[in-house]
């Protein structure tokens, strides 16, 4: 590759973990490399694929994830020389000295990586990611690889089932950095979340490493520090300029402001207000309660550009909702857009649909037409199942604050994804077991993905690397891989080749895309997909098939592999 290749930008992984390294590994790939290079085996070249034999969550489909971190590794792969110091302290003591040399001088230079794009939907048995390379390398690296693959694809995978059970109008909004499995687990999630189709974060740090938009207001703690209006300071709050609220929506309420909020007291404002919320919703004053006011009151005056109240801290009809209309008014007033309120507890559609009544009906009332369109976020343990099924009982809801469920997997907590050795020294090899589900296909194999008539993908086609290539309107025999019965002709409307050569000469090959366009990438493959795959109960399988002379040939080596019985 030439020089100017080399800086190019756009081929450098962006984010490198400094946790991810050779010795973040199992020590049983530690202990094969030696056993490997002590038989001589350190220039043999081998083939190993990296995928997973089910669909995660009950689905058919999955995204695949993590491939630029995977690339990084590749980038920094050098066994240090206090990692030597310590694998010499805990490896037996008549390791060959001359081992510990090799560990030293061993790099990825001689690796090659071939890999489906990052964000592309992927399949069962279809190998995301393929390695070339001497066998003691490449083997070490199987933990590795499968580590940054699994969660971010899991991640990405379950963030893009909420995106598709919420729909795409709702926004996304990712709160799980406190219940995530660690820091690390917290800041991938919120990656590969947004990577999956959700809006924002919560987490800071994610934002600021990845340039995901940050999204957040406060607890019920903050709105519970205030008991009453007298713990209201700096009162005083400017005029929005430029206005975001049009001066024919000032919101004044009836009668004349009262001295104290013609000066300038924002507090002031506020409680001229709160006769005429407190009738038209129907309230009694006393109901709602000062210390909420008190709380909301003091954060518009803190974010007046961005107020959204949580409303549920005592009652979220008779306290709540009045306390943040009228602030919200008094920032109206001051030509000030508040921009909703979040609910995180209770019957979310019965509260939802309520609170949006009720805006609405005082926003006919006051002649504010922007009150009744405020947002309404709701949180409280949200998972795939509630999304749906608020969908059925027609919530008011505009956006979702989700975090447990998401980057937790809380539904499957690992994706599976197995690394296993399929050539070495350009013969194919074969792993049998009595579990048809893991006997895994020989051979380096291209991969295609046909597509139909109504321009969805119909199946994934792997074949031998002497195969010819389907054509377009061409009939090409696929089958199952190992039902001999399940076979079928297609013609394509269209065929893609899905691997890429990604690292080779110890240098990355492609263009990285950024975050944005993974994003994109990712929600471009899930709507090419057909309904029925999508569908959050029984979808319909998508077909994995092989060529026929690759059934042939898988036959034929498990034949030669398996042993014959003997009966007496």
């Amino acid at each position: 590759m030439s020089e100017n290749r080399g800086d190019d930008l756009s081929l450098r992984p962006r984010v490198v973990n400094s946790l991810v390294q050779p010795l973040m590994t199992d020590l049983y790939q530690i202990t094969m490399c030696y056993a490997y290079w002590k038989a001589g085996k350190r220039a043999e070249m081998s083939v190993f694929d990296l995928f997973f034999r089910r669909n995660p969550f009950g689905g058919e489909y999955t995204i695949f994830a993590g491939l630029e971190q995977c690339l990084a590794y590749l980038l920094e792969f050098k066994i240090s020389q206090s990692d030597i110091e310590y694998l010499q302290t805990v490896l037996p003591a008549g390791t060959d000295p001359e081992f510990f040399t090799y560990l030293a001088e061993m790099d990825a230079s001689q690796v090659e990586l071939h890999a489906i794009p990052e964000g592309s939907v992927v399949f069962p048995r279809v190998p995301l990611i393929r390695v070339h390379g001497p066998l003691p390398v490449v083997q070490l690296m199987e933990t590795t690889l499968l580590t940054l693959v699994n969660y971010a694809s899991l991640i990405a995978t379950n963030a893009a089932r909420f995106r598709q059970a919420a729909g795409p109008e709702a926004r996304l909004l990712e709160f799980g950095l406190r219940r995530a499995q660690g820091p690390d687990g917290g800041v991938s999630a919120s990656k590969y979340c947004y990577m999956g189709g959700f809006d924002s974060t919560s987490n800071v740090l994610a934002g600021k490493h990845f340039g995901i938009p940050i999204a957040g207001t406060h607890a019920h703690a903050f709105v519970s520090s205030y008991q009453s209006l007298d713990g209201v300071a700096g009162r005083t709050l400017a005029a929005c300029e430029p206005r975001q609220v049009p001066v024919r929506d000032l919101s004044c309420p009836a009668g004349e402001l009262s001295p104290s909020a013609a000066s300038g007291d924002f507090l002031a404002v506020v409680k001229d207000f709160r006769a005429d919320v407190c009738r038209h919703l129907r309230v009694v004053k006393e109901e709602t309660h000062d210390g909420e006011l008190a709380a909301f009151t003091s954060y518009a005056l803190a974010f007046p550009t961005a107020f959204l109240a949580l409303i549920d801290t005592y009652d979220v009809l008779r306290s709540g909702l009045p306390n943040f209309c009228c602030v919200a008014l008094a920032l109206g007033r001051l030509g000030y857009l508040a921009r909703g309120i979040r609910l995180d507890s209770g019957d979310l559609a019965y509260s939802s649909r309520e609170v949006r009544s009720r805006l609405e009906m005082l926003s006919k009332a006051m002649s504010v037409p922007w009150l009744a369109t405020v947002t309404i976020v709701a949180s409280n343990d949200i998972n795939e199942d509630t999304l749906i099924s608020l969908n059925s009982q027609n919530h008011a809801i505009d956006a979702f604050g989700i975090g447990t469920h998401l980057v937790t997997c809380q539904k499957q907590p690992a994706l599976g994804c197995v690394y296993k050795l399929v050539e070495l020294n350009a013969e194919p090899c074969m792993k049998l077991s009595q579990d048809v589900a893991k006997v895994t296909i020989p051979g380096c194999k291209p991969v295609y993905r046909l597509y139909g008539s109504d321009g969805c993908p119909l199946l994934d086609l792997m074949t031998r690397p002497d195969d010819p290539a389907p054509i377009v309107g061409h009939r090409v025999l696929c089958r199952h891989p190992f039902q001999e019965s399940r076979r079928a002709y297609v013609s394509p409307s269209r065929v893609h080749l899905l691997h890429k050569l990604y690292w080779k000469n110890g240098e990355v090959q492609e263009p990285l895309p950024t975050l944005e366009e993974l994003r994109s990438f990712v929600a471009t493959g899930m709507a090419s997909l057909r309904s029925d795959h999508k569908r959050p109960l029984n979808p319909t399988p998508y077909k994995v098939s092989v060529s026929n002379s690759l059934y042939q040939f898988t036959h034929q080596l498990w034949l030669q592999y398996a042993p014959i019985g003997e009966l007496s």
